[in-house]
């Protein structure tokens, strides 16, 4: 059904909630927010963290854009390892690439950081192209990332394409770029979100995936 398979990274490929929530924790702090609760830090996850700051702590796009830095600042020093594959997906990256299928990365993390963590991984090799956010996030939207991804690989028809993610993101930006989504439940958002948003399926484990393409 489908020969390209876009990856969302954090909540899909891997859980690397703990490093993002602690350069959260992090960023917070410069503003003298403290105690913040898990499930509080968990909405910052997957969609663009500068939205995020903006919608959840009413922060204007300069305090945003300042607090993005402070959160980098943190990352890079080594939270961006506080990450771990999820069960099972190694396995599904190398049966999807064993039938054909060209793998692609498309996360809102930005690019270099991407390539960092699949490296890390030692996944690089299963991934045609690695697509990411923009440093300055002047490019973070999931529907641009998804765009760029095909632009790059020359591919004008979305028929064959199918995007996977974690986040109500994930499947609004496939949606606005063409594209269906299949939305996973290991990850960051609910049955609920992933079914509010118009997944056009949802998988419970990475093996299930190899089957449904």
């Amino acid at each position: 059904m489908y020969d390209i398979i876009l990856f969302d990274l954090d909540g899909t490929l891997s859980d690397s909630g703990p490093g993002i929530m602690h350069s959260v924790r992090y960023a917070l702090a410069k503003y003298g927010i403290a105690g913040e609760s898990e499930e509080a830090l968990r909405r910052f996850v997957g969609p663009p963290m500068i939205e995020s700051y903006m919608k959840f702590y009413g922060f204007d796009h300069e305090q945003a854009v300042q607090a993005l830095a402070y959160y980098r600042e943190d990352y890079l020093a080594g939270a961006i390892y506080m990450n771990t594959p999820y069960e099972g997906m190694e396995e599904t990256l190398k049966d999807l690439k064993a039938a054909g299928k060209i793998l692609v990365v498309a996360t809102g993390k930005p690019t270099p950081m991407a390539e960092d963590v699949l490296r890390h991984f030692g996944w690089e090799g299963y991934f045609s192209y690695i697509a990411g956010a923009t440093m300055d996030e002047s490019r973070s939207e999931k529907n641009e990332i998804i765009d760029y991804a095909l632009d790059a690989l020359g591919v004008s028809d979305q028929a064959g394409v199918l995007m996977v993610g974690d986040r109500d993101n994930d499947v609004l930006g496939a949606e606005k770029a063409g594209v269906d989504c299949c939305g996973v439940l290991w990850g960051y958002g609910s049955r609920e979100e992933l079914q509010g948003a118009g997944a056009k399926y949802l998988i419970e484990k990475p093996e299930e995936l190899a089957r449904l393409v």
